[in-house]
């Protein structure tokens, strides 16, 4: 896949779970990850943090805890995507690899060389470091031989 492509899919896919994504709502509505049955995804999920960005965690629609939210609007996490192709916009962040894309409300971040990946959507309203506080649930994911340059 080429890289450009790559980072489209990505736009595309983020933009649908912020779309999914009920504003005020006590639950967060988030579509289940394709690889979120991955074994690694439970470990991931016993790491996500308590607080991103200052904001507290919220409830989600799916079970299982592979994926996560924090705040209103809400930072949603979830493990069990397909990790990227390398590019321009590969970034790190506490040790661990990111793939970034700007989003017309935000940011999307999905880990790079990690399988399965984690992908974590920041909406503008927390500009800043809020990927950092992943890198513990990150981390539960081996790093493989693909990294940043």
């Amino acid at each position: 896949m080429h890289r450009r492509q790559g980072l489209r899919l990505l736009a595309a896919s983020s933009a649908a779970t912020f779309l999914l994504t009920a504003c005020g709502s006590p639950e967060v509505s988030v579509t289940k990850a394709e690889k979120a049955a991955n074994p690694l995804c439970a470990k991931v999920a016993q790491h996500w943090p308590q607080k991103v960005a200052g904001q507290e965690q919220r409830d989600v629609s799916t079970s299982g805890g592979t994926e996560a939210a924090w705040g209103d609007p809400a930072i949603i996490a979830r493990c069990g995507v397909t990790s990227p192709g390398a590019d321009e916009h590969c970034v790190d962040a506490n040790g661990v690899d990111w793939v970034y894309s700007e989003l017309s409300d935000g940011a999307g971040f999905v880990t790079f060389g990690r399988e399965p990946a984690i992908q974590v959507l920041v909406p503008s309203d927390y500009a800043g470091d809020a990927i950092g506080a992943f890198a513990a649930a990150a981390k539960q994911i081996p790093q493989g031989n693909r990294k940043c340059s």
